[in-house]
């Protein structure tokens, strides 16, 4: 009876955060479903318009696709350059596990502002100008990713028998090279996968960066939203809701592929 009473009372307290986190979701799909809505406690009508609006605007699609392309490249360019250089330094130098550990976070210790302000300044001019293209949003993203990539790797190496792995494949034949990809990399997938999918919806909604660094010139999606928040409610809380099911149906695909 004690176990049933915990039971529920474990999925009553479950159920009321999940509702606490839901409900300003929720109002805000009715708000962007209706046509109206003034003093009543239920939209008058619904409508499907400002979808239809929203998903037919060419700008919208534009900065969707920027935003997509932007943190694809930006995790793909992480993952390629960060888990190489973290499987180095942990298994031939680990002396220098400390020095990366403070690199990885740096990028928390100077606010988002500060850097913009600091990169305008470098970027803006010389013989290889920057500000205003994508590369610099790739640059600042991949330190965005460093933190969050380099601890999951690490970690899933810690949790390893890193040597005798190592030496294992060795006997067996395989070069260092071979030995990483095929033994090293299948050990480590599923910590770094969680950091690739914290990371990707992190840089999907980064602002300040894009905002300062790019501004329309590259606009993504948050800039989007951003000069878009003079028009419509119902057209921003569309917006909003689709933001929130393009980051759902890209998880659940992610979920699904790693299993």
């Amino acid at each position: 009876m004690s176990a049933k009473r915990h039971m529920s009372y474990h999925y009553s307290v479950t159920g009321f955060l999940y509702l606490l986190l839901f409900i300003p979701l929720l109002a805000t799909l009715a708000y962007s479903l209706c046509n109206n809505w003034g003093a009543t406690i239920l939209p008058s009508d619904f409508t499907f318009k400002w979808y239809e609006q929203l998903w037919s605007d060419p700008r919208f699609l534009t900065a969707l696709y920027h935003s997509l392309v932007i943190s694809i490249g930006t995790l793909v360019l992480s993952a390629l350059l960060i888990v190489p250089c973290v499987f180095v330094v942990f298994y031939y130098y680990p002396k220098l596990d400390t020095s990366l550990n403070i690199l990885a976070l740096m990028p928390f210790a100077i606010p988002p502002v500060v850097s913009s302000v600091g990169l305008l300044q470098l970027y803006a001019d010389g013989p290889f100008p920057l500000t205003g293209t994508p590369w610099i949003l790739v640059g600042c993203y991949f330190a965005i990713t460093l933190p969050f990539i380099y601890r999951a790797v690490n970690n899933s190496l810690q949790a390893l028998n890193l040597p005798d792995l190592m030496d294992a494949a060795h006997l067996l034949g395989a070069n260092s090279i071979q030995a990483f990809i095929q033994v090293v990399l299948p050990n480590i997938r599923k910590g770094l996968l969680a950091s690739l999918f914290l990371s990707f919806s992190f840089l999907f909604g980064e602002f300040v960066f894009a905002n300062m660094l790019v501004g329309t010139g590259y606009e993504t999606l948050q800039v989007y939203l951003y000069n878009m928040r003079q028009t419509s409610g119902h057209f921003t809380s569309a917006l909003v809701i689709s933001y929130f099911s393009i980051i759902l149906l890209l998880t659940l695909t992610a979920t699904r592929f790693n299993r």
